[in-house]
C-alpha cells in the first residue's frame, strides 16, 4: 500500500489538496522533481488455512530480516490461540527464497512452500484478505498520516478475527473455528 502524506492522501482530500500534502509532509527524501518519496508499506501477512484466522503487521520492507521476526511473532501469536504452525506458504519474493527464511523454518520445524512463479491464485486466502484489507480497513476513511493507518491496523484484525462473519466459516467469525483459544467458552 502506498503510504499516506500527513493532511491525507488525495483518494479523501482531491488530488489538488493530495499533492499539496504530499508535498508538505516533512522529513521525507526528495526525488528529482522535489516531491518527498512517500514510499510503501509492506504488508507482511499469515493465515491459518483452516479457520482464516489473520495475523498482519505493516512495515517499511520486505527484506529477509523482517520476514522472519514476523514469521517468529506470528507462530507465537498462533500458538497463544493454540494453532501449531506445520506449514507456511508463500510467494516467491527473496525475502521467503532467502538462507535465513529457509534456516527459520528449520529451526521452528515448520515446512517452508512456495507458490507457484506468476499464477498468484495459489495463494488465494491472502489476496483475497489483503483485497478485504484495502477496502475494510487501508482505504476505508480518511487517515491523516501513515501512523495514523498503521495504529488502525490492530483493531481492524481484532474485528475482522472476532467479530466480521465469514462464508467459508458458515458466516461465523474466523475465531470461532479454534476450539482450544483460552477464554472461548466462558
Amino acid at each position: 500500500f502506498g503510504n499516506i502524506p500527513d493532511g491525507g492522501g488525495w483518494r479523501y482530500v482531491g488530488r489538488r489538496q493530495g499533492e499539496k500534502n504530499r508535498s508538505a509532509t516533512p522529513d521525507k527524501p526528495k526525488n528529482k522533481w522535489r516531491d518527498p518519496k512517500l514510499g510503501y508499506a509492506f504488508i507482511h501477512t499469515v493465515i491459518d488455512d483452516h479457520s482464516r484466522v489473520a495475523y498482519s503487521e505493516a512495515h517499511d520492507d520486505e527484506t529477509a530480516t523482517t520476514a522472519v521476526a514476523v514469521l517468529h511473532r506470528a507462530v507465537e501469536w498462533f500458538t497463544d490461540r493454540g494453532v501449531t504452525v506445520e506449514r507456511v506458504l508463500s510467494d516467491n519474493g527473496g525475502a521467503y527464497r532467502s538462507h535465513l527464511w529457509r534456516d527459520t523454518c528449520e529451526a521452528l520445524s515448520i515446512t517452508p512452500k512456495w507458490t507457484r512463479p506468476y499464477r498468484p491464485q495459489t495463494n488465494g486466502k491472502v489476496e483475497r484478505f489483503h483485497r478485504t484489507m484495502a477496502d475494510g480497513w487501508a482505504y476505508a476513511r480518511c487517515y491523516t498520516s501513515e501512523q495514523e493507518r498503521r495504529d488502525a491496523l490492530t483493531d481492524w484484525l481484532h474485528q475482522y478475527n472476532h467479530h466480521r462473519p465469514h462464508t467459508a466459516c458458515d458466516y461465523q467469525p474466523p475465531i470461532s473455528r479454534l476450539t482450544n483459544v483460552p477464554g472461548q467458552y466462558t
